[in-house]
């Protein structure tokens, strides 16, 4: 438990000053606490590894780099160093590559989902779970109904390849997409 708390603060200090697409530009680090709830809450897993990583999911792609203080490299064993090389493989199996265009990204995503370790299927599950849910709920202003069309067809076609990994993760995924914009 202490783990998955210090994860968590590290997230929330790491995403401190980043907010989200919606209306109301709410805290960043609202979405990796909604993945770590609906790991532990609401599908029952109780890896400390998977919920660590699920609260750091995003920390390597959007505060390192070109988009932090610390290079990709710096931030990995920085990871590694306090969370343990099993929640840096995990978080790295999670991380897209953010020198890619955005259509390759989300291309290798979909091609890359049933290759990655057990652990990072079930961030992926709760990840595209979240983002469906905040889509219908708080969708950014600048989004019109056919692109959260697009979104929601995307993370289905990722989840097609996370099938089989957890049953009630899959079942909470297909609620949350049942909301698709017409």
């Amino acid at each position: 438990m202490t783990r998955v708390i210090d994860a968590i603060g590290f997230a929330a200090h790491a995403h401190r000053m980043q907010r989200r697409k919606d209306k109301e530009e709410t805290p960043y680090i609202n979405h990796p606490v909604a993945l770590v709830q609906i790991l532990a809450v609401e599908a029952g897993i109780d890896d400390a590894d998977v919920l660590c990583a699920a609260a750091l999911h995003d920390y390597l792609e959007d505060c390192c780099g070109e988009q932090g203080q610390l290079s990709l490299e710096a931030g990995r064993q920085l990871l590694h160093e306090r969370f343990g090389a099993p929640v840096l493989a995990l978080v790295d199996a999670v991380t897209d590559d953010k020198s890619l265009p955005k259509a390759e990204r989300k291309r290798r995503q979909v091609e890359h989902a049933g290759h990655v370790p057990h652990g990072a299927k079930l961030i992926k599950l709760a990840d595209k779970t979240a983002n469906l849910r905040d889509l219908a709920d708080f969708p950014p202003a600048d989004w019109p109904a056919f692109r959260r069309r697009d979104y929601f067809d995307w993370a289905a076609l990722v989840i097609t390849q996370l099938r089989g990994a957890h049953p009630q993760l899959e079942a909470l995924f297909d609620q949350a997409h049942a909301r698709r914009p017409d």
